[in-house]
């Protein structure tokens, strides 16, 4: 996908893929709402509000609220694609990432385009230190959803992908996606300072490294890379 490609035509490659919205799951659709359906969202959201002020305890139960009435939906042969969807995304944030396997590719023969699953199968691929299939569902993801929603966050996984591998001017190509889509993340900035210093472009790998200093002033990790690449 990003063989052959220069860093001079990056920006007018990746144009046409910029996209809005990165952390916020999709809505569902408003038509005829299952209750039960979206009260294992409002669990799933629930907890990951509270994963977020580090209260993991409380967050769990809620977490396991929606797992059980994902599972009660299946069970009684009601479930739908935002079932399925729901049930992938809790059991990530579980760190259950065999299960979202086993579950995601249950529902991809149901619903083979839900690119929601597709996107989360390759965050649990990714977890499972499976890259080249986390790169296949990656990959299938912003391919087919060029603006989605989780795009950015696709094109991080992609990149960490290829810096794992050596492959550090794809991983350059594929961070700088992400960072364009979603500017406000540091640890991306650095991921992308790290690639550039080793491909010795180290004009590039300071501009990286300064961005992600600014976006958190505390990041030591950035200040010794900005370091290096200067010298």
């Amino acid at each position: 996908m990003f063989q052959y490609m220069r860093r001079a035509s990056i920006n007018v490659y990746f144009l046409g893929f910029m996209g809005i919205g990165i952390f916020f799951q999709p809505v569902f659709a408003q038509t005829n709402p299952d209750n039960s359906r979206m009260s294992a969202l409002q669990s799933y959201r629930t907890g990951r509000d509270l994963e977020g002020m580090n209260r993991m305890d409380e967050a769990m139960r809620y977490y396991n609220q929606a797992v059980q009435m994902c599972v009660d939906d299946i069970s009684r042969n009601t479930a739908t694609r935002d079932t399925y969807a729901v049930f992938t995304w809790t059991l990530q944030r579980q760190k259950q990432y065999a299960d979202v396997i086993i579950w995601g590719e249950r529902a991809l023969q149901l619903y083979p385009n839900d690119y929601r699953i597709i996107e989360t199968m390759g965050e649990a691929y990714f977890y499972l230190n499976q890259y080249d299939r986390s790169l296949r569902f990656m990959q299938r993801y912003v391919n087919f959803l060029p603006q989605g929603d989780r795009t950015s966050v696709a094109y991080f996984f992609i990149g960490e992908i290829f810096r794992l591998q050596g492959k550090f001017l794809h991983a350059d190509i594929a961070y700088t996606t992400a960072v364009q889509l979603e500017p406000n993340l540091s640890l991306w900035w650095y991921r992308l300072g790290t690639v550039r210093e080793a491909l010795g472009d180290f004009t590039a790998a300071v501009q990286a490294y300064e961005r992600a200093i600014r976006l958190n002033p505390d990041y030591q990790e950035a200040r010794a890379g900005l370091g290096r690449s200067r010298r």
